[in-house]
């Protein structure tokens, strides 16, 4: 490791604990050259993967338009952010594991939702109407008798 001081390679481990959210091992380090002491971070480093929109378009994933999309699907309702941000944390621990390079933007918004469920039916509602593009009342209210579970919820016309 690199001494952010002097440049030189060479340095001892003093102290090394996992930080406090357990993603990483932070190490306080000492370099043999000049006697200053740094704090160093290891991580694991995650497989970059690509989401295959609807559309056959690819983009990189990306952690923050998932966590800003079931911010707005939460707004004014009582799911906190930490609530969020571990819901994101296991969809990405999800999309990691299956270890493959590309993953259809369909079941990351089908994980999405069964978190949302989870979470809050409202903002399941939310997000499944902008997700699902419901093009009429009908098919809203077929959502809703699913997650109801009962096929008495009027028919709207």
């Amino acid at each position: 490791m690199k001494c952010p001081s002097c440049g030189n390679f060479e340095s001892k481990v003093l102290d090394s604990r996992p930080s406090a959210d357990n993603t990483s091992i932070r190490r306080r380090r000492e370099c043999l050259a000049c006697q200053k002491r740094f704090t160093t971070f290891e991580t694991i480093e995650n497989v970059a993967f690509v989401v295959v929109k609807k559309n056959g378009n690819r983009e990189m994933f990306d952690r923050t338009k998932l966590v800003n999309g079931m911010i707005r699907a939460c707004e004014k309702r009582p799911v906190s952010v930490k609530q969020i941000e571990n819901a994101v944390n296991e969809i990405e621990a999800n999309l990691q594991s299956s270890m493959r390079s590309e993953v259809p933007s369909t079941e990351i918004g089908e994980l999405v939702m069964e978190k949302l469920k989870a979470l809050d039916e409202v903002a399941y509602v939310r997000f499944a109407s902008v997700y699902r593009q419901f093009k009429d009342i009908n098919t809203f209210m077929e959502e809703l008798k699913k997650l109801l579970g009962e096929g008495n919820v009027p028919n709207v016309k």
